[in-house]
């Protein structure tokens, strides 16, 4: 119960935190990737916000064996760079670009079941399903 109700809490603040940031507003994100154009850095602010608070959590991560909930500790292995860890990048960074929605907040538009969000959540599930077939193919 208490893994449920701490994810329930962190959906919420991450929600919270979209909002708030107006990071769920399409718009502002690919005022973002508009570089040669209106550029809106508010989207750098908020990533370079998220870095530092992620910075100092994952350096205390490290040092744990153990989350606060008792689960084993499981941090991703940042040694190992493959193809298709490129290859899905590429593709996570090409729809991000052309939709102005990532994952996080296309939830968040699909729960207040906008169009977009909900093109695009059923879009991301579609990729999902398709992985394992498609990845048989991949290196």
């Amino acid at each position: 119960m208490a893994r449920l109700l701490s994810a329930l809490f962190a959906g919420l603040l991450f929600g919270l935190g979209l909002l708030l940031s107006a990071m769920s507003n399409p718009a502002k994100v690919l005022g973002f990737l508009d570089v040669a154009g209106r550029w809106d850095p508010s989207l750098a602010l908020v990533m370079a916000g998220a870095i530092a608070v992620a910075f100092f959590a994952f350096r205390r991560a490290e040092q744990q064996t153990h989350s606060l909930l008792g689960e084993p500790m499981q941090l991703p292995d940042k040694s190992r760079l493959t193809f298709r860890l490129g290859l899905g990048s590429l593709l996570f960074g090409v729809g991000w670009g052309l939709a102005g929605i990532c994952p996080g907040p296309a939830l968040l538009l699909a729960g207040m079941a906008l169009p977009k969000g909900l093109i695009f959540l059923s879009s991301m599930l579609a990729g999902m399903l398709l992985y394992r077939p498609l990845s048989r193919c991949l290196p």
